[in-house]
């Protein structure tokens, strides 16, 4: 078992102050194969959030204090969870920089640069 010193040690470090993640949150056992409300719920917590994110065909990417981005991610299976769904598996992707604050878009336009597309 750790000691209380090695607890308080890990309980100092501190997270990451940006990030951007991409989740994909996925009900299961739901009555219809179709989840599209779900989606949509989600959607409307992350509107309020005031997170920046971008919604795409197979999830969703949030940019924010890393506390923040995993906060919403934990309150969309809450939200979920209080209307029956009794499981829910998300997958996410999370990164970081500490040599320059970097977007998804500056991410984005960097390649369409590189393909020629700007």
């Amino acid at each position: 078992m750790a000691s209380t010193s090695t607890l308080d040690s890990i309980a100092s470090i501190p997270t990451p102050a940006h990030c951007t993640a991409d989740f994909c949150l996925i009900p299961i056992g739901t009555a219809s194969p179709s989840v599209s409300a779900q989606v949509a719920d989600v959607q409307r917590l992350i509107e309020r959030s005031g997170l920046k994110y971008v919604m795409h065909s197979a999830g969703t990417t949030l940019e924010g204090p890393w506390d923040k981005v995993h906060q919403v991610i934990g309150q969309a299976h809450t939200i979920l969870h209080e209307q029956g769904v009794l499981r829910i598996q998300t997958d996410v992707r999370v990164g970081t920089r500490t040599d320059k604050h970097q977007t998804f878009e500056d991410k984005v336009n960097k390649i369409n640069q590189l393909l020629g597309k700007q």
